[in-house]
């Protein structure tokens, strides 16, 4: 059996197969389909601030090799998190991370130092695909500027392993990765969904509530790769992929183009036991060909 553990700055993994936040909770609504222990992370779902809402219904929508979302980040709060949500998975011998959004730097900054104090949660996944309501609704992560001000906000209040996830909905996310590398970043995450839509040609309205929405699932692998590859080249620190991985072979071809670790997001709907299975996979493919450790495929694409 291949030596399956990463580090993703201080933040070691028992192997490289975490979970994407928004497809499983916070974990222990998968416990009675898997065993939370094998997974080597598990992101937990996004925390605001500020409790949200979330967008009105419909918010899903099924589309070719995917599904279109526009949950809204719906969740009660850091506070209720803190007092709520943490005693239940604080002792889930994984990685519990949390994945953390705002509306401005600020409230990026305040929601990171709240989770900052949680000794049993070793790592943050900041999400700067936000709308940056100062900004005319513009994402954060879409310039070099709103996603280096985000992150030298957060870096201020936070002093654990950070892992900035970045948004594909750019022209160049090169820059956008050296920019968040250069503020403090310990890790980037990609990518985060594509924008789509889908229409109902009977009622002729699009299936969202809110028009449009982001697109997951097998559909998003070919360009999250050709990303993941792209920013593996151009930063220092450890790439986190994810889009469209649904088994051993796609996690593969990630740390191949660079990753250092995967994130299963959508296949967990299909099938609630995938991280595992992708896990023990992995180890399969490595002794297969002869590979004693993970460590020694990420980023060797042969020329």
């Amino acid at each position: 059996m291949a030596d399956l553990r990463v580090k993703i700055g201080n933040l070691e993994l028992k192997n490289p197969v975490m979970t994407a936040s928004g497809t499983f909770g916070y974990g222990p609504e998968y416990a009675d389909f898997v065993e939370l222990s094998e997974i080597g992370g598990i992101i937990v779902k996004g925390t605001t601030l500020h409790p949200r809402q979330g967008n009105d219904y419909p918010r899903m929508a099924e589309t070719a090799s995917g599904m279109l979302n526009c949950v809204g980040l719906q969740n009660k709060g850091v506070d209720y998190f803190c007092e709520h949500i943490y005693p239940e998975i604080k002792d889930i011998d994984t990685n519990m991370i949390v994945n953390v959004s705002g509306s401005s730097p600020e409230d990026y900054a305040e929601c990171a130092a709240r989770i900052d104090a949680l000794d049993k949660i070793p790592a943050i996944e900041l999400n700067i695909s936000c709308p940056n309501v100062k900004d005319g609704g513009m994402a954060f992560g879409v310039t070099c500027e709103g996603a280096a001000s985000v992150v030298r906000a957060v870096r201020k209040s936070y002093h654990k392993t950070l892992i900035v996830k970045l948004s594909p909905n750019v022209t160049d996310i090169s820059e956008i990765a050296r920019a968040v590398e250069a503020e403090g970043a310990d890790s980037v995450s990609l990518i985060n969904t594509l924008m789509g839509m889908a229409i109902d040609i009977e009622k002729r309205k699009p299936m969202l509530s809110i028009n449009t929405g982001g697109l997951s699932g097998p559909a998003v692998k070919p360009v999250a790769l050709r990303m993941v590859w792209q920013v593996a080249k151009a930063v220092g620190i450890p790439v986190v992929g994810l889009g469209g991985i649904c088994n051993a072979n796609d996690a593969i071809e990630f740390m191949l183009a660079g990753a250092s670790a995967i994130e299963i997001g959508t296949a967990n709907f299909l099938d609630p036991q995938v991280t595992v299975k992708v896990k023990n996979g992995i180890n399969e493919w490595l002794d297969k060909h002869g590979c004693k450790s993970v460590t020694e495929i990420i980023g060797q694409l042969e020329a």
